[in-house]
């Protein structure tokens, strides 16, 4: 039975203008120094700079692995909650989005588990560079949790997590958010000043 295997990581840190800093790109190196091992077919990653620079990072370390772009992994909200869904600690973040960005989010959500979640004809192993938006949407789709449960799933800057789909049944969640490959001072990059793990 042919296993797709499927490594997602966010992106490493970047600055205000989206370009992966220093500290990404040492971020992306440990991932990559962390995947070497594994037999990678291919890298995916998000259109956006700071997507595609940690992707090429990783890369350095995958002799022979090619690297392309898909538009799907892009940056953007996978699904608004309402009403009942709508966590009232959340209400602030979504306030003004409209039908314009809320329909066309909810359509690359779609085109990303169509072209991703699912199994392949052969056995894969594929790492798909992505943001945390995207980490969460593809984890609450292997768990099988209601749309609005993408909500708090956080991912760390080069981190990873791994989900495996075979045919016939349901997808397996090996890893969430694994930062065992980074040194101490560069897990959690990108959240919050409080205390971390």
């Amino acid at each position: 039975m042919a296993t797709r295997h499927l490594y997602l990581a966010r992106h490493g840190a970047a600055d205000a203008f989206g370009e992966l800093t220093d500290v990404g790109r040492r971020q992306a190196g440990l991932l990559g120094e962390r995947l070497a091992g594994l037999p990678v077919d291919a890298v995916w990653h998000s259109p956006l700079p700071r997507a595609s620079a940690s992707a090429h990072e990783i890369a350095r370390r995958l002799p022979g692995v090619p690297v392309a772009e898909a538009a799907e992994l892009v940056d953007h909200v996978p699904y608004v909650p309402s009403g009942p869904d709508l966590p009232a600690a959340w209400a602030g973040f979504f306030d003004g989005f409209d039908d314009a960005e809320r329909v066309p989010g909810e359509r690359l959500a779609a085109d990303l588990v169509d072209r991703f979640a699912r199994t392949a004809e052969a056995e894969t192993h594929e790492v798909l560079v992505t943001h945390a938006f995207q980490v969460a949407w593809l984890l609450r789709h292997a768990l099988d949790a209601p749309p609005a449960r993408w909500l708090g799933l956080n991912a760390g800057n080069a981190a990873l997590t791994v989900i495996e789909y075979r045919d016939g049944l349901p997808p397996s969640v090996v890893l969430f958010n694994d930062m065992g490959h980074l040194p101490a001072d560069l897990r959690w990059t990108g959240f919050p000043g409080v205390v971390r793990p």
